[in-house]
């Protein structure tokens, strides 16, 4: 029986982007689906101005903008009569320290689409109609441990850590005896489906919300398609009050019973479901070998759409800690941060959307409410922290006020120039990919990122990049250096104008964009220690005892 890596179980956009970016460090990775074809579900509206930041680094974000199109206005109606229309991100544009202003409309199959593509680049294809049934964790004597998965059909596998990112009915998560508390709203009940309106039916450049007292109908075009909409409703009810199961024949009358438009112009409805309100989380995100996450983990109101960008950000902040423990240089135990960090985060999401979504049924009840009571900034995705985090390391003591991210904060993008060339570059484009890295901010700062190349070079996983101010000399800059020339950077990091007197600042940067530590650059203790827990010793470890008493 062969061993895998990491074996993923469902192939969502969850999966999908924890597959790319394992796949990416050199991981060996299956991920399966017990699905025998890839779904062609569109529920979800698109990723966050977050999840657009993890495409992007991803290399994914350019194919995935031209794939959908910008959040659309939201036209309302009262009694079949236009009464409001509401552009929640009108005044949304992007930042110096964040390059998406606003979330992205695309088909949820759509994105999946363009990342099994992504992950077939690095010869890992989705395998289809796989269905696991059993889950056993043993220890070998070499490695030290792995999981043995049995499916419903074929051979067994064998996998040194499994990721279920299979949905809120995950067969992981029951095969582990993961309670997931919470409840499910049996009076919230909304229709759905994909349907064909008749051409011309509808404006295709809004998103149509008919808000009545007896129900409701929103209508939402898909993007890349000439006909296509997304249908959200409120339930046909039978004479009891209960909410009847979707239909074509039902979608048709709740047209005509609410909009202008008779019930013909829907001339096919399909993937109909039924979305009832459920607010559910795992009381741990990990047993042993085995992890969740995504819907898996955490299931919430559909309320500023949340779902999808809050597995895809799970992702993002696991798949760096599998790759480190995998490749030798961190100890397991660094794989509890993904419970510590995300389980609060998810336990916050929870909270966050049933408010929206108590405010959204608020708004509704007036004409001219609709679903823009729903986005806050909140939604964006770009406030999400980890500052409780044992991973969130030194940094300016809390009581200090400065500007500037906090160890766990999201690290701020900036413009500025690759330093040899003057090409237009970002903090982002620096961080992508899958290493840590270390900025250095003044010119204190030179000596320890020399320290942090010489120890790490190479292809350990960890870069250095010396931020230049615009008045700084340039004269012997190393590859990669950047020039902040507008001063954006030293803004974003709270470093002032960097090169003046001071000592100047270190940050060291996770491979998920998060700050890990951000000492002065005197401090060259508290950047080797934080790098030995992610990426051990590095190369001072293969030298002379001496050398590594040095390096230390």
């Amino acid at each position: 029986m062969g061993m895998t890596d990491v074996l993923i179980v469902g192939a969502g956009p969850t999966g999908l982007v924890l597959a790319c970016d394992l796949a990416r460090r050199g991981v060996a990775v299956r991920i399966v689906d017990r699905s025998p074809a890839p779904p062609r579900t569109s529920r979800a509206k698109g990723p966050n101005p977050r999840s657009l930041e993890i495409l992007d680094d991803l290399g994914v974000a350019e194919e995935v903008l031209a794939a959908g199109s910008a959040p659309l206005p939201m036209l309302k109606y009262r009694d079949r009569r236009p009464v409001a229309e509401a552009d929640p991100w009108a005044d949304s544009a992007p930042s110096p320290d964040a390059r998406y202003g606003r979330g992205w409309l695309i088909a949820q199959w759509r994105l999946e689409g363009i990342l099994r593509d992504r992950l077939a680049g690095y010869g890992v294809r989705v395998e289809p109609g796989r269905e696991v049934v059993g889950l056993a964790q043993g220890r070998d004597g070499g490695d030290g441990g792995h999981v043995d998965v049995t499916y419903a059909d074929g051979p067994a596998g064998r996998a040194r850590y499994v990721v279920g990112c299979d949905g809120a009915h995950s067969s992981v998560r029951k095969l582990l005896g993961i309670t997931f508390e919470g409840t499910t709203a049996e009076d919230q009940v909304m229709v759905c489906g994909d349907v064909d309106l008749a051409d011309g039916a509808l404006d295709r450049t809004r998103w149509h919300q008919w808000f009545d007292e007896d129900g409701a109908v929103m209508l939402c075009p898909i993007p890349g398609t000439r006909t296509g909409w997304w249908f959200q409703a409120g339930p046909e009810r039978d004479g009891r009050g209960r909410p009847l199961a979707p239909t074509a024949d039902g979608f048709r009358r709740l047209l005509a019973h609410h909009t202008a438009l008779p019930g013909r112009a829907l001339t096919r409805a399909e993937l109909l479901s039924t979305y009832r309100v459920n607010v559910r989380m795992a009381d741990r995100f990990r047993a042993g070998r085995v992890l969740l996450a995504g819907d898996a983990a955490h299931v919430h109101a559909i309320a500023g759409g949340l779902g999808m960008n809050t597995g895809i950000q799970d992702a993002f902040n696991l798949g760096w800690k599998l790759g480190l423990v995998l490749a030798g240089h961190a100890d397991a135990e660094l794989l509890d941060t993904y419970e510590e960090e995300r389980l609060p985060v998810a336990a916050r999401t929870l909270d966050l959307t049933s408010e929206r979504l108590r405010a959204t049924l608020e708004a509704i009840r007036r004409p001219g409410g609709g679903l823009d009571a729903a986005i806050t900034p909140d939604t964006t995705g770009l406030g999400v922290g980890y500052r409780w985090s044992s991973l969130a390391g030194g940094g300016p003591a809390p009581g200090a006020e400065q500007p500037g991210p906090r160890a766990g904060d999201r690290a701020p993008d900036a413009p500025c120039a690759d330093a040899a060339t003057g090409e237009r570059t970002r903090l982002h484009r620096v961080f992508a990919g899958p290493r840590t890295t270390v900025l250095g901010f003044g010119p204190g700062s030179a000596a320890v990122l020399r320290e942090t190349a010489d120890a790490y070079g190479g292809d350990v996983g960890v870069r250095v990049c010396r931020v230049y101010a615009a008045h700084e000399d340039r004269a012997g800059a190393e590859p990669g250096a950047v020039v902040d020339d507008a001063g954006h950077a030293a803004a974003a990091y709270g470093t002032g104008a960097s090169g003046d007197t001071g000592a100047g600042t270190v940050v060291v940067v996770r491979p998920d964009h998060h700050v890990g530590v951000l000492p002065p650059a005197d401090d060259a203790r508290s950047v080797r220690e934080y790098l030995r827990r992610l990426h051990g010793t590095g190369r001072s470890a293969e030298r002379s005892p001496g050398m590594v008493d040095a390096v230390r």
